[in-house]
């Protein structure tokens, strides 16, 4: 029975004891490591001449009469395989070819120092020098990763002249011979036998390497699958509400960066719950495949999406440049159904075929704009054309009457809250989990209306940053972070939130360099905390940014880890000097599998090198787990409230309780 390559992997990997190698997985060993082996041999051969020209110091010591001889060769035979070597490098030549050269350089260099050597006349000094020629069969079997036959060949030509020369050359006692050549065929047996366990273990790693890619290729092609299947509703094959939901965001990412505009037009059957009783489930679920089909052919020519919403409710959206196209395609959706004529005999209107209600809204500019207010207007939409009588379309007119927006009254006083002294900022200690001292405070932005009623900060940063507000907010909070705590240095370090829209905005970094500048703030003692999450996507100038805030010396960290969807990737991309792990995970940790996860999260952030801070600590038990995990910083209402920058002008009193909890 022929077995798949993976299946001769798992059997080479399980084998007790070790069988013989298949061809077809040793062929694939040695293109795999094709070239980390040429860079490799290159690298180890001249790290081995100079190591070798080195000891021409010893020739002089030891054997001055012939020293000359000796260096000469040595420069002879190291010159010559640099030459080769390079020559191989250049040509691109395969890797057998690397591995004999330097074998070759291994022998050569030492007959050039043997030889000359052994015409001394300090037979004393050659006869203790000769221990020099172990070193060479080390090489051969240690220092490069030779194959096992050839690394035997090379160190059996260095033992089998070692020998020679014992016997012919040196005239000493029989017990130095012996002794002597023990030693050299101890060293022998004894790198050889390295050598050949190193290329089994540099053979099963590639194994182990090769069997998870191909797991991973295996996964990734399940997974992909299942997001297809994850992504498509299953009745009419259109996306679904989690892919609709995707589309969605991305369609108001492109109209907040590069303003591309959109509709999104909900469309509700009529009376669909009457049709189904009727006629029964299967002619439902036949109803609405044929909406749905007749919807997607409607919507070919404005190149838009369309999706399943709930029910008996789909989403058709549509990059559009005008309000009028908006309209004319929400009217051409309604259209469609209704010359597909379905029969529906039950409704009591006046009609007696299936239609369609529609409700479309557009995006336009305003302030405090956010997605689900489009989506909350072309709801508003539709509910007006059923309140019209159905089988109607309506776009969204924001003249209409409507409830005060609290976003637009918060947008307005973002405007004036600098010039007016209505924000202000509070600092959340970070203390280190062995010591108990306070390492660093976060700097926490509060607001506050006209009439002294505080703003919550989840309500208005997100306004700040839609409307682009976040921009002078977050230099007044940079500057007044370095002039309150930093300039007199109350306190090491400060970190302050930054959002992606300041990431983004040009000469951002250009800003912070001149803040640090003016206050006198080296940049080692601030750190920005960047959230994770979908605005933080892999855009150039982000990167950039950042880049350049870490060549002014400023900390980087990563907040609320574990949130978000880019975590990894931006682990991968950004070298952080602190990961935040999100509270939620600590607050989890009442069950074993919530405790299991932060292990798991905690476990993959310190293999990366990160400094660890878990926020919302508040009781002691949580505390104590910190401790138990070796976390390095804590931060919560348990090791500190927000407060003024009064509270950290001057030395924190010696907590001796939390000196006494310190764990030994």
């Amino acid at each position: 029975m022929r077995h798949t390559l993976a299946e001769v992997i798992e059997i080479d990997l399980q084998a007790q004891p070790p069988r013989l190698q298949s061809v077809e997985l040793q062929a694939l060993y040695r293109r795999e490591g094709e070239v980390t082996r040429r860079m490799a041999s290159r690298q180890g051969l001249w790290v081995a001449v100079a190591v070798y020209l080195l000891f021409a110091a010893t020739d002089i010591l030891l054997v001055p009469d012939v020293a000359f001889y000796a260096i000469l060769a040595r420069l002879a035979v190291g010159a010559t395989a640099i030459a080769v070597i390079e020559v191989l490098f250049r040509l691109d030549a395969e890797t057998k070819w690397f591995d004999l050269t330097c074998a070759g350089a291994l022998v050569a260099g030492y007959w050039g120092w043997l030889f000359p050597s052994l015409m001394t006349s300090q037979t004393e000094s050659i006869s203790y020098y000769m221990i020099f020629g172990a070193i060479f069969m080390m090489g051969a079997n240690l220092f490069f990763s030779f194959h096992f036959r050839l690394s035997v060949v090379t160190s059996g030509i260095v033992l089998a002249t070692f020998f020679l020369a014992l016997i012919f050359y040196i005239p000493k006692s029989v017990s130095y011979q012996v002794a002597f050549g023990t030693f050299y065929v101890s060293c022998f047996v004894f790198t050889c036998y390295v050598n050949w366990k190193l290329n089994r273990e540099r053979y099963k790693v590639f194994l182990n390497a090769f069997e998870a890619k191909i797991q991973q290729k295996e996964a990734s092609d399940r997974g992909k699958a299942l997001l297809r299947l994850s992504h498509t509703d299953s009745l009419t094959g259109l996306d679904n509400r989690r892919a609709v939901d995707q589309k969605l965001r991305d369609y108001w990412s492109d109209w907040q960066r590069g303003g591309k505009s959109f509709a999104a037009i909900l469309i509700d059957v009529d009376f669909f719950k009457r049709y189904n009783d009727f006629y029964g489930h299967q002619e439902g679920d036949r109803c609405l495949v044929l909406v749905a089909n007749a919807l997607k052919e409607s919507i070919a020519p404005y190149d838009g999406s369309i999706g399943r919403y709930g029910g008996e409710e789909f989403i058709v959206l549509a990059r559009l440049k005008t309000r009028e196209q908006a309209a004319d395609l929400a009217e051409a959706v309604r259209h469609s159904v209704e010359t597909l004529a379905l029969p529906h005999e039950q409704r009591r209107d006046g009609m007696s075929i299936v239609t369609v209600s529609v409700g479309a809204g557009f995006t336009r500019n305003q302030i405090g704009s956010k997605l689900e207010r489009l989506i909350h207007e072309a709801d508003r939409a539709l509910y007006g054309a059923k309140a019209n009588g159905r089988n109607c379309a309506r776009l969204f007119d924001p003249n209409d009457p409507q409830s005060s927006d609290e976003s637009e009254n918060i947008a307005a006083l973002l405007k004036i809250a600098i010039d007016q002294n209505l924000v202000s900022l509070v600092y959340q200690p970070i203390r280190d989990v062995a010591t108990g001292r306070v390492d660093a405070v976060e700097a926490l932005m509060r607001l506050k209306m006209l009439d002294g009623t505080s703003v919550p900060p989840s309500l208005f940063v997100p306004i700040a940053e839609r409307t682009g507000a976040i921009l002078d907010l977050g230099r007044w909070v940079i500057g007044m972070v370095c002039r309150e705590l930093l300039a007199s240095e109350h306190v090491p370090v400060v970190s302050v939130n930054v959002s992606p829209i300041q990431l983004r905005s040009p000469g951002f970094a250009a800003s912070v360099a001149a803040i640090l500048g003016e206050t006198g703030v080296a940049g080692s003692r601030l750190a920005f905390e960047i959230t994770e999450g979908l605005e933080m996507e892999m855009h150039s100038d982000i990167l950039r940014c950042i880049a350049d805030l870490k060549t002014l010396g400023i900390r980087i960290w990563l907040d609320d880890f574990g949130t978000g969807f880019a975590g990894l990737s931006w682990l991968r991309l950004i070298d952080f000097d602190t990961v935040k792990i999100d509270r939620s995970f600590l607050h989890d940790c009442d069950t074993p599998k919530g405790k299991a996860m932060l292990r798991d999260i905690i476990g993959l952030v310190r293999n990366r090198g990160h400094k660890i801070l878990v926020e919302g600590v508040e009781t002691e038990e949580q505390l104590a787990l910190m401790r138990q995990f070796r976390i390095d910083h804590v931060q919560g209402f348990h090791v500190g409230r927000p407060a003024p920058a009064r509270n950290f002008q001057t030395p924190p009193p010696t907590d001796k309780r939390r000196s006494r909890a310190r764990p030994h």
